[in-house]
């Protein structure tokens, strides 16, 4: 029999007696432990939990048992959120003229191997709408200029939003999007947009940063992601990696090397993502691999 299951995720201050009141919370109401994992970060005498449970008692609702944990959380000052386990999340990718980072995504969506659904993808040029009509998802150009004014910039951005409301969209995803978000759309997207970039910065920044590296004769390539917030590529990283080079690589190479670095490390962070096992904590993340 095929009971209902969710994903449990909660974060309080560090106490005595967390994980013994919610496991026998779940037992109380009829439901079993798949998996669990938790963590106490001692700096910020903070406790994080993610539980992975079934409930199988049929005389316990859904609605029941959310009421019932929400009493709890009340009483124990959790933040929390509560899970259904099979539903796949909706997000919405953007990219601009670099394209390994979505083909990448778009392979992994299409092979079952990332969880989600693609309802659309956005980008400020054409350069990808026959990649997304393969895979059949809409794409939508929102073209913004080189040195466009404000107003033109918080016009296009309007037009994400409403495509992000539309699709009731769970997670936005910069698979290498070249344009820097306002304030305003980075403060609606708080906990819910996911950055990639190559990990040289601060070091090489602007252009051609493989070219940089290599003439400063680097021996590792890596990439990050993070969660995008106002401080631009600061956010809260979730992922990171690294692949050694050397002298006799040129800059394609290392530019090569990369990319496929990216967009491993992206897939990642988008996976754990939608899994719901990345916690935010301050400036920091939690993941529970």
């Amino acid at each position: 029999m095929l009971y209902p299951e969710y994903i449990l995720t909660l974060s309080c201050q560090d106490q005595r007696g967390i994980v013994h009141r919610v496991s026998g919370f779940l037992a109380d109401h009829g439901c079993n432990i798949i998996d669990s994992a938790q963590f106490g970060a001692q700096e910020e005498h903070r406790f994080f939990m993610r539980v992975h449970f079934s409930r199988e008692d049929a005389a316990v609702s859904d609605e029941a048992l959310r009421a019932a944990f929400a009493g709890l959380a009340q009483e124990m000052q959790l933040e929390w959120d509560l899970h259904d386990a099979h539903y796949k999340p909706r997000v919405m990718l953007m990219v601009s003229k670099i394209g390994h980072c979505l083909n990448d995504l778009l392979f992994r969506y299409k092979s079952g191997l990332l969880p989600v659904e693609i309802p659309a993808i956005v980008s400020n040029h054409m350069d990808f709408y026959q990649l997304a009509a393969s895979y059949n998802i809409p794409f939508h150009h929102l073209p913004l200029a080189t040195g466009a004014p404000e107003a033109a910039k918080l016009a296009q951005e309007a037009k994400i939003i409403e495509l992000m409301d539309m699709h009731q969209v769970d997670l936005v995803v910069l698979a290498r999007y070249m344009q820097i978000l306002s304030p305003s759309l980075c403060a609606r997207l708080k906990g819910k947009a996911i950055n990639i970039h190559h990990s040289f910065l601060p070091s090489f920044k602007g252009a051609k940063p493989y070219a940089q590296a290599h003439h400063r004769g680097v021996k590792l390539i890596g990439a990050t992601a993070h969660f995008v917030t106002g401080d631009l590529d600061e956010g809260p990283i979730i992922e990171q990696d690294v692949e050694r080079v050397d002298h006799s690589m040129d800059a394609a190479t290392l530019s090569a090397i990369g990319r496929d670095v990216e967009c491993v490390v992206l897939a990642r962070a988008v996976k754990w993502f939608v899994e719901h096992r990345v916690l935010q904590n301050g400036s920091k993340t939690v993941v529970f691999k």
